[in-house]
């Protein structure tokens, strides 16, 4: 079947080495965008995107996460580009699933725009902490948004990773 949104969607992979140059506004705007149309549980619309390009920030944050992880690498990967999401715990019950879409759409239009991304884990235990959610605080995001994600951006410094196969029993069919 030949549709550009099945092709985006079928060799989309996650980037861990990337250049040192920002992308455009217009990506970053065009990816936003598509993250907010993400379904939402009763359409409570309860994500928030924080667009972190401010270099020292984004260290701060990869320096936070590399604490929680345990490791003194950069869990960015050098990505310049950081989207931090995050959702209304208060808002629905689908929270966690609402914010995972939304990061789904961002890393799903960054590839159709020929930006890399990955998602990055451990935002929720970085504003758990008192110094990020002094953070997210002093970003106007209320105690109830938690965070789900990194969504970092950025151009491949090198080749986008091969696709690994797919497991033999992905699909049960009832009939």
């Amino acid at each position: 079947m030949e549709n550009e949104s099945i092709k985006t969607l079928l060799t989309r992979r996650s980037v861990r080495k990337f250049k040192p140059d920002h992308i455009t506004d217009e990506e970053m705007e065009t990816i936003l965008e598509a993250g907010k149309y993400a379904p939402t549980g009763k359409g409570t619309q309860c994500t928030k995107f924080v667009v972190i390009r401010n270099k020292a920030v984004r260290d701060k944050l990869s320096e936070m996460n590399a604490e929680i992880l345990g490791v003194k690498s950069d869990p960015f990967y050098g990505a310049p580009d950081v989207i931090a999401v995050f959702a209304n715990s208060a808002a629905t019950l689908t929270w966690v699933e609402d914010g995972s879409l939304a990061m789904g759409n961002l890393m799903n239009a960054a590839h159709a725009l020929g930006v890399a991304s990955c998602w990055i884990h451990r935002a929720r235990q970085t504003f758990d902490s008192p110094e990020g959610r002094a953070m997210a605080t002093a970003w106007g995001l209320p105690e109830s948004y938690e965070g789900i994600g990194y969504c970092i951006l950025g151009y491949a410094d090198g080749d986008e990773p091969l696709p690994k196969p797919r497991k033999e029993d992905f699909v049960v069919y009832v009939d």
